[in-house]
C-alpha cells in the first residue's frame, strides 16, 4: 500500500514538473526568436537564465525533429514515343530559337520582344540540379520557340500537352500559356510574333482579379477558307490558388478523336467538355438564320395592351386639383418669433485685410444661424405646413385593355443560312511542328519545366511522375509540420500570438492547478505514527461503514414499524379490557339495586290488600 501511495505522489509531481517546462517553452519560444533578431536584450535573473538554458538544452537533445527524407533528381526520360519532351536539365537553351520580331500597332519602344530567357534553378528550390526555363524580365515581349521532332497530325490518336509552371514571385498581369503553332511554309520561329497562325493555345492567364485556363483552337471554316478561335467554357473550379501559393502546378490538356476534351492541373480534372458543344463560337454555324432584307410590316401591331377607346373621364374629375394643400387645421407654435430672421450676419466677422473693394466687391459678413432662434419654436414669417391632398387625382387616363389586334414581337423571317456547314469531326485540326511561348508579363521569374507532347496517357503520367512528382515529393518532405506552419502564420499574422499562448497557458494553468494544489496526503511514517488508518483502509472502512449504516437504518424503520403496530394493538387491548371492566363494575351496581327493589317489593307492607 505504501509503495503504491508513493509511486502516485511521484507521479503527480513528475507530471506536474513536465507540465510546468512546457509552458514555459510555449511561452518563451517566440521570445527567444525574436531576441535572436533584435538589437535589445532584457536582461533577467541569473538563476532563471540557468533554468531555461537546461530545459533549452533538454528539448534540442531529446526533441529536435528527425531530418527530413532527402529526395534525388533524376531528369525524367519519356517512357514512350513524344513528338516533343524537354525538361532544360543541360542547362542551356540548345534547341531553342529566341524572336527578333516587333509586334505590330506598338510604339517601338515596346514593340521589340526583347524579354529576356534564362535557363535556371527554381527559387528555394527542394531539388538540386532540377532546372527549368525562365522568363527573367517583366513589363516586355518575350517570345521563344521550338521544333518538334516531327509535326503532329490529328489522325486517330489523342493529343496530349503537358507541361509545369511556377509563379515564383505571384502575379500580377501576364501569361504563361504555350502556343502549338500551326504547321505553314510561312513558319519563320526567329520571326515568331502575336500574329503568327496556331493551332491550339493552352495555359493559364490572369490579370487584376481573373484568373483564367485557357483552351483555344483555331478552326478553319470549310466553306471560306477562314479561321476563326474557339475557345472552351469557362472551368467550374476555383483557379486562384493556382496563381498565388508559389508552388509548382502541373498543366495537362487531353484532346481525344471522338471531340471529347479534358483540362487538368495537377492530374485533376478542373474542366472537360466536347468540341461540337463546349465552345464558344459553336464550331458548326447555324442552319437558319434571320433574313437581313425583312422589314417589319407598317401595321404590323406589337402592343399588347392599349387604352380603352370608350373610357370616359368622370364629370367630378379634377385635373387642376394640387397634390398638396395648406392644412387647415395647424395652429402656430407659442412663442414663434415672425420678426426674427433664420439667417443674420456674422458679427464676429472681420472683413479681411486684403480685400478690395474695387475688385472684390462691397465685403459682407457671412450669414449665421440667428442665436435668438435656438430657443424659439421657428423665426421668421409662419406658414402652414403642407398635407397630401385628399381630392387630388391627377391627370386622367383611360383604363388599358386588351390589344385585340395584337399580333406578337415582330421577327425577320427565317431562311437557310448560305455560310452553313457541319464539321463532325473538329478534332481534326490543322497539323503542328512547332511549340512556342509569346507572353508579356508584369511579374518576372515565371519558371516553365518539363514540356512534352504525345499520344499516349501512359506516357505523360510517367513524364510527370519523373517530374512534378518529385518536385510535390520534395516539397512535401521539407513541408514544415504543424508547430512550424502555426510559427510562419504568426509571422505573417503577428494576433495568431495572443490565440496561441492562451490556448496553450490556459489549459496547462489548469492542469497545474489541479494536479498541484490538492490537499497533501500524509505520508506513510506520518500513519506509523499513530493508530490511523492508511488511505486505502480508510476508503475501505468508509465504504464498509456506509453499507452497514444504510443496513442499520432499514432495520430501524423496521423495528419502528413493528413497535407501531405492537403499540396500536396494545393499545386496542387495553381499550377493550377497561370497557368490559366498565361494564361489569356498571352490572354489579345494577345488581344488588335489583335485589334491593325485589326484596321490598315482597314485605307485607308493600303488599297490595286482596279483594274479596
Amino acid at each position: 500500500m505504501q509503495l503504491r501511495d508513493n509511486s502516485k505522489n511521484m507521479e503527480l509531481k513528475w507530471l506536474c514538473v513536465t507540465l510546468l517546462a512546457l509552458g514555459i517553452l510555449a511561452v518563451h519560444a517566440h521570445d527567444m526568436d525574436e531576441d535572436n533578431d533584435a538589437d535589445d536584450v532584457v536582461d533577467i535573473e541569473d538563476d532563471l537564465d540557468d533554468g531555461i538554458e537546461e530545459v533549452e538544452e533538454s528539448k534540442s537533445e531529446t526533441s529536435s525533429p528527425p531530418p527530413a527524407p532527402k529526395v534525388t533528381y533524376r531528369p525524367p526520360v519519356p517512357t514512350g514515343e513524344v513528338y516533343f519532351a524537354e525538361s532544360f536539365d543541360k542547362g542551356t537553351l540548345d534547341g531553342w530559337i529566341l524572336s527578333r520580331a516587333k509586334k505590330d500597332d506598338t510604339d517601338d519602344e515596346i514593340a521589340k520582344y526583347d524579354g529576356k530567357w534564362e535557363v535556371q534553378d527554381m527559387k528555394e528550390t527542394k531539388l538540386p540540379g532540377d532546372k527549368g526555363l525562365v522568363m527573367v524580365t517583366r513589363a516586355k515581349h518575350h517570345a521563344i520557340s521550338s521544333k518538334l521532332s516531327k509535326p503532329f497530325v490529328f489522325d486517330t490518336k489523342p493529343l496530349i500537352i503537358q507541361y509545369e509552371v511556377n509563379f515564383q514571385n505571384g502575379i500580377e498581369c501576364g501569361g504563361a500559356y504555350v502556343k502549338l503553332l500551326s504547321k505553314t511554309p510561312e513558319l519563320n520561329l526567329d520571326q515568331f510574333h502575336d500574329k503568327t497562325p496556331y493551332t491550339i493555345m493552352f495555359g493559364p492567364d490572369k490579370c487584376g482579379e481573373d484568373y483564367k485556363l485557357h483552351f483555344i483552337f483555331r478552326h478553319k471554316n470549310p466553306k471560306t477558307g477562314k479561321y476563326e478561335e474557339k475557345h472552351a467554357k469557362r472551368p467550374d473550379a476555383d483557379l486562384k490558388t493556382y496563381f498565388t501559393d508559389k508552388k509548382t502546378h502541373l498543366y495537362t490538356l487531353v484532346l481525344n478523336p471522338d471531340n471529347s476534351f479534358e483540362i487538368l492541373v495537377d492530374q485533376t480534372v478542373v474542366n472537360s467538355g466536347n468540341l461540337l458543344n463546349d465552345m464558344s463560337p459553336p464550331v458548326n454555324p447555324p442552319r437558319e438564320i434571320e433574313d437581313p432584307n425583312d422589314q417589319k410590316p407598317e401595321d404590323w401591331d406589337e402592343r399588347p395592351k392599349i387604352p380603352d377607346p370608350d373610357a370616359v373621364k368622370p364629370d367630378d374629375w379634377d385635373e387642376d386639383a394640387p397634390a398638396k394643400i395648406a392644412d387647415e387645421n395647424a395652429v402656430k407654435p407659442e412663442g414663434w418669433l415672425d420678426d426674427e430672421p433664420e439667417y443674420v450676419a456674422d458679427p464676429d466677422a472681420e472683413k479681411p485685410e486684403d480685400w478690395d473693394e474695387d475688385m472684390d466687391g462691397e465685403w459682407e459678413a457671412p450669414q449665421i444661424a440667428n442665436p435668438k432662434c435656438e430657443a424659439a419654436p421657428g423665426c421668421g414669417t409662419w406658414q402652414r405646413p403642407m398635407i397630401d391632398n385628399p381630392n387630388y387625382k391627377g391627370k386622367w387616363k383611360p383604363p388599358m385593355i386588351d390589344n385585340v389586334n395584337y399580333q406578337g414581337i415582330w421577327k425577320p423571317r427565317k431562311i437557310p443560312n448560305p455560310d452553313f456547314f457541319e464539321d463532325l469531326e473538329p478534332f481534326k485540326m490543322t497539323p503542328f511542328s512547332a511549340v512556342g511561348l509569346e507572353l508579356w508579363s508584369m511579374t518576372s521569374d515565371i519558371f516553365f519545366d518539363n514540356f512534352i507532347i504525345c499520344t499516349e496517357r501512359a506516357v505523360a503520367d510517367d513524364w510527370a511522375s519523373d517530374g512534378w512528382g518529385l518536385k510535390k515529393a520534395a516539397d512535401g518532405a521539407a513541408e514544415p509540420g504543424v508547430v512550424g506552419q502555426m510559427m510562419a502564420a504568426a509571422e505573417e499574422r503577428p494576433w495568431l500570438w495572443v490565440v496561441y499562448i492562451l490556448t496553450v497557458a490556459l489549459p496547462v494553468f489548469l492542469v497545474v492547478l489541479f494536479c498541484c494544489s490538492g490537499k497533501k496526503q500524509p505520508s506513510a511514517a506520518e500513519y506509523k505514527k499513530t493508530d490511523a488508518p492508511q488511505p486505502d483502509v480508510v476508503d475501505d472502512e468508509k465504504e464498509e461503514e456506509k453499507e452497514k449504516g444504510e443496513k442499520e437504518e432499514e432495520e430501524e424503520e423496521e423495528d419502528a414499524s413493528e413497535e407501531k403496530l405492537e403499540k396500536q394493538k396494545n393499545d386496542a387491548d387495553l381499550g377493550s379490557a377497561s370497557q368490559e371492566e366498565e361494564e361489569e363494575e356498571e352490572e354489579e351496581e345494577r345488581k344488588p339495586a335489583s335485589e334491593e327493589e325485589e326484596t321490598v317489593n315482597r314485605s307485607p307492607r308493600n303488599r297490595k290488600p286482596r279483594k274479596d
